[in-house]
């Protein structure tokens, strides 16, 4: 795993590294002669290990690798550094093919030792402690006393395809997790902890939001009637900023002939994302992977003035990638995803401002939703990857990687740049964010795509009546419906704010005598536009409020005798709060106020 320099010397980055590689010894020592060792890369929160094994890992076994890794920390044995020759290291390594297979990528060059593409000099080194040596180019520790013993701990064991293509051997992935001190450690536990109790997938269960069934096909999410209420209160902000912004909103199909996909360009670089083509009639068919070309092709329809832009086209259109099995996660990845796209025809005149329009927007929405840690990515290209990864023009490739930089200097936005990781037909904005219990996102995109114009023949009549091919600006502030919802529920713990959650009120009556006060007060409020229900079940009322509490509702309505003799309610929060004979005037008053504004607060 490629790691830039700056984090290379982070402490942290090499206690990670090292005890990567004191595992890896450890689990040598209980399979003498029988393991096969792959990689083991330091990782954002610790380290993984890839291993061919006689057997499946188990629990206990972890304990026992733990217990010995203590022993060879204690043993403060000193990581000492040797460059060898691919003879050399083949001989080393003479019993391990997944090694040789790295020996013979370093000794080509261009490769690191974990497989990746690098531009450094062909080096192959070595790292060795107590009787354990691994290909390696560090850095680690000086020696293994330097890996704090109370503060790592063996995490989990997953499945892995070797250099992560399925046609490879399985191996078995150990995850550990390492830092500074026991503190450290125990604080990351216990967001663990609260990230299972938040994870989208057992809420989105609970809650009733979503499920995925497996006659319909993995990756393909259904959405209960729950979620399909959270789909529509996401885009109906989406279409109110948008709509304020300028947008207009277009539809386009689900598939379409491959000639649009290769006249685009995708369909070399997306192939292996893509589900199998169709044919018929002679002709073949791809369900899309993304709305680029159709909008290009909306742009396209008529002719286009210099006044005409810029032109902002909007579409929360479906589209469906084919996600590696071992690569589906929830919400967070799947092979069917409406995304909240959007292509902006921009003279060039006019890029900065309609690029930092997009950010606004983004910084609008991170408010909204109390996003308050999140760090702009400036992706760009690399020169090696022209004409395989990257379109093959360097010179467009600078010229507009320095107009993002501008636009966001300019703008006063900070941001990090990422080499090697633009899209392929343009620099891009990525942005990372972090939810309310610090784990880490992406989500939002705004990229630049010089690209297509050409390929597509846009053009527009400039004030000199002359053609001129504009830039297109792709952008995706809300991602798509599914992981934003994967994110929601994560970051409010399925603790919806009033405008967003399913059903913001529920009418709860002590008795069956006050079941007709109860429907007719949620019909008020349905009425009204708030999504209300009563519960005219059987249990007793503090079941049935127990039961709200479980689905999260905001607001529980009790009501009794005095509440049917006064028009009134007994409120219950979510919050536990509560407000005794409140008018249901001044309640339908407070909710309406509360959506209307999308107040965070209850």
């Amino acid at each position: 795993m490629a790691k830039s320099s700056q984090l290379e010397k982070d402490d942290l980055y090499k206690v990670r590294h090292s005890a990567a590689h004191v595992m890896a010894q450890a689990v040598m020592e209980m399979f003498p002669g029988q393991a096969r060792i792959a990689i083991g890369p330091p990782i954002e929160d610790g380290f993984y290990y890839d291993f061919e094994l006689p057997r499946g890992l188990t629990p206990e076994d972890l304990e026992v690798i733990e217990k010995r890794m203590r022993q060879i920390i204690g043993g403060r044995h000193p990581f000492l550094r040797r460059e060898v020759s691919a003879d050399e290291a083949r001989a080393l390594f003479n019993e391990q093919p997944y090694k040789l297979e790295l020996i013979a990528g370093l000794a080509q060059g261009g490769v690191d030792e974990y497989g990746n593409e690098t531009d450094e000099a062909p080096v192959i080194s070595t790292y060795k402690h107590d009787v354990f040596e691994d290909l390696c180019r560090g850095p680690h520790v000086e020696h293994t006393g330097q890996i704090p013993a109370d503060a790592f701990k063996l995490m989990s064991v997953a499945g892995a395809y070797w250099r992560g293509d399925e046609n490879n051997a399985m191996l078995q992935r150990i995850y550990g997790t390492a830092w500074r001190n026991k503190n450290e450690l125990n604080q990351y536990l216990q967001m663990l902890e609260e990230a299972k109790k938040r994870d989208h997938r057992k809420l989105g269960k609970e809650l009733e939001i979503f499920t995925f069934d497996d006659e319909v096909g993995p990756g393909l999410p259904l959405w209960l009637p729950r979620g399909g209420v959270l789909i529509e209160e996401l885009e109906r902000l989406a279409k109110e900023m948008e709509m304020k912004a300028g947008y207009e909103r277009v539809r386009t199909p689900h598939l379409t002939k491959e000639s649009l996909f290769l006249r685009s360009g995708h369909l070399p670089y997306y192939a292996e994302s893509m589900y199998p083509p169709m044919e018929l009639e002679g002709v073949r068919y791809y369900v899309k992977p993304m709305n680029c070309p159709m909008h290009h092709k909306i742009f396209a329809a008529k002719p286009r003035s210099y006044r005409d832009l810029p032109l902002r086209l909007a579409e929360y259109g479906t589209c469906y990638r084919y996600e590696k099995s071992g690569e589906l996660f929830g919400l967070m990845r799947v092979r069917s995803m409406q995304m909240n796209d959007a292509h902006i025809y921009v003279p060039e005149a006019q890029f900065e401002q309609e690029f930092m329009g997009v950010i606004a927007m983004y910084r609008q929405y991170f408010d909204l939703f109390g996003i308050e840690k999140y760090v702009m990515r400036l992706s760009t290209h690399h020169a090696k990857g022209l004409g395989k990864k990257y379109i093959d023009n360097e010179r467009l490739w600078l010229k507009t990687e320095e107009m993002v930089r501008n636009a966001m200097r300019n703008g006063g936005v900070p941001f990090v740049e990422v080499p090697d990781e633009a899209a392929f037909y343009g620099p891009k904005i990525d942005v990372q964010i972090w939810s309310a219990i610090g784990r880490e996102f992406t989500l939002a995109t705004n990229q630049v795509d010089f690209a297509q114009p050409g390929r597509f023949d846009l053009k527009f009549i400039n004030q000199n009546g002359e053609d001129e091919m504009p830039l297109v600006i792709h952008r995706a502030p809300l991602s798509t419906h599914e992981r934003m919802i994967g994110f929601l529920i994560e970051h409010y713990a399925g603790n919806f704010p009033v405008w967003l959650a399913p059903e913001q009120v529920r009418v709860i009556p002590i008795t069956d005598n006050h079941n007709d006060y109860a429907v007719s007060l949620a019909r008020r409020l349905r009425d009204e536009g708030v999504r209300a229900d009563s519960d005219l079940g059987s249990e007793r009322m503090n079941a049935k409020i127990r039961k709200a509490q479980g689905m999260k509702v905001p607001y529980m309505l009790v009501v009794g005798d005095q509440e049917v003799a006064n028009d009134a309610v007994s409120l219950r929060r979510r919050d536990g709060s509560r407000q005794d004979g409140m008018p249901a005037s001044e309640f339908m008053a407070l909710v309406k106020a509360r959506i209307a504004s999308r107040a965070a607060a209850l």
